[in-house]
């Protein structure tokens, strides 16, 4: 049973590395005003926190952080992500290095260990980027675009496809995955070309 565990932990690890060095998607940035303008300070703030996290070690296909930038230079992050290692205090470390930040409201949920949740993410993953899969392409070279986020037998997509079509596709094949109790599809259809 430990070493069960033990394996399921360095498998995940080991795919988060080598699958995803860091995936924060450019729509999930946020920023609050209360003028139709941002400034120019809070333009950078927002490019580089995007920047610290994208680089952040171990952040990975089975983790999910949003951020919002306010006017004040508070930021907010949010998300889930699993563990080990600490990725939701990284994510504050890195964050905390922006020039501009004032305060950081770190709002991540580390989720829960769970063989049970950990079988489930590698049957999504299989399924989801395999070769055979017409998304595969999405979970080619280091950014994973398909975030696959379990908690207790239930599953959540997030991020960004090129086409309502690998939306439904990707929650079609999400739902085939035995063992799971609910998919829920929040993956966005891309409107622009990444910046």
């Amino acid at each position: 049973m430990y070493l069960t565990r033990v394996f399921s932990i360095l498998l995940l690890l080991s795919l988060a590395v080598t699958t995803a060095v860091a995936q924060v998607a450019t729509d999930q940035q946020t920023i609050q005003s209360s003028t139709t303008t941002v400034s120019p300070q809070v333009a950078a703030i927002v490019r580089e926190v995007r920047h610290e996290l994208v680089t952040m070690p171990y952040y990975g296909v089975f983790d999910w952080i949003e951020y919002e930038v306010q006017p004040d230079g508070t930021v907010i992050l949010r998300g889930e992500v699993i563990s080990p290692p600490d990725k939701k205090g990284r994510a504050e470390a890195a964050v905390k290095r922006v020039d501009g930040v004032t305060k950081i409201v770190n709002e991540i949920e580390v989720l829960p260990v769970s063989p049970s949740d950990d079988r489930l993410r590698l049957a999504l993953h299989r399924t989801i980027y395999g070769f055979d899969s017409p998304l595969h392409r999405y979970g080619v070279g280091i950014l994973n675009q398909i975030h696959i986020i379990v908690r207790n037998g239930r599953a959540t997509l997030k991020g960004e496809v090129d086409s309502e079509a690998d939306k439904q596709i990707a929650y079609m094949r999400a739902r085939g995955v035995s063992g799971l109790f609910e998919v829920t599809n929040e993956l966005r259809v891309r409107t622009e070309t990444p910046r």
